[in-house]
């Protein structure tokens, strides 16, 4: 006993090997919160990345005009709307035009990895369907749209709140020039 009292005499009355372990507890704790503190952190960083995505600059509905032109050559004043669901590297999307005499809606699901881009497309007007395989990103894009016996190449190019659709094709439609607004 007596060797115990002038152990804790030399310690200021406390017994060492508690103080040691109050310290441990301490760090441990200091190092769960930095620990917590940077999953947070991480956590949140991808979330705004996730939203921060290639498509992210189309968020939204946009509407305008534009022309398109037939097989025979002529060509139609047409009117727009289109509508883009971004969510990180993925995008819902649909594009509705018509005139008095030709309408045509174009929906798709991209997605991106890098610059590239892929997905499926369909036209409910013609009820033909097929991919996308492309390059792009920060709203500048360019697709091949591919069916059985269709192929269009779509550029489309975003900046700020105005965006330009062009499309060509080797069928009926021969294409489009459209320009769109926010």
């Amino acid at each position: 006993m007596e060797h115990l009292q002038a152990y804790r005499a030399a310690g200021g009355g406390k017994h060492r090997a508690n103080k040691q372990f109050g310290m441990n507890v301490l760090n441990r704790r200091l190092l769960m919160a930095v620990a917590v503190l940077f999953v947070t952190a991480a956590a949140t960083s991808s979330e705004g990345k996730a939203q921060a995505g290639p498509f992210a600059p189309l968020a939204g509905s946009w509407s305008g005009s534009g022309t398109v032109s037939l097989e025979d050559g002529s060509t139609e004043r047409i009117r727009c709307r289109a509508k883009y669901a971004p969510i990180g590297p993925t995008m819902e999307m649909t594009l509705t035009c018509a005139s008095d005499a030709y309408k045509f809606i174009l929906s798709a699901n991209v997605q991106s990895a890098g610059n590239t881009i892929t997905g499926s497309w369909s036209e409910a007007s013609r009820n033909i369907s097929g991919s996308l395989q492309g390059r792009g990103g920060g709203g500048n894009f360019e697709v091949v749209a591919s069916a059985a016996g269709f192929n269009a190449n779509i550029a489309l190019r975003t900046s700020g709140n105005k965006q330009s659709v062009t499309m060509r094709a080797d069928s009926q439609f021969r294409g489009a020039n459209i320009s769109l607004s926010r």
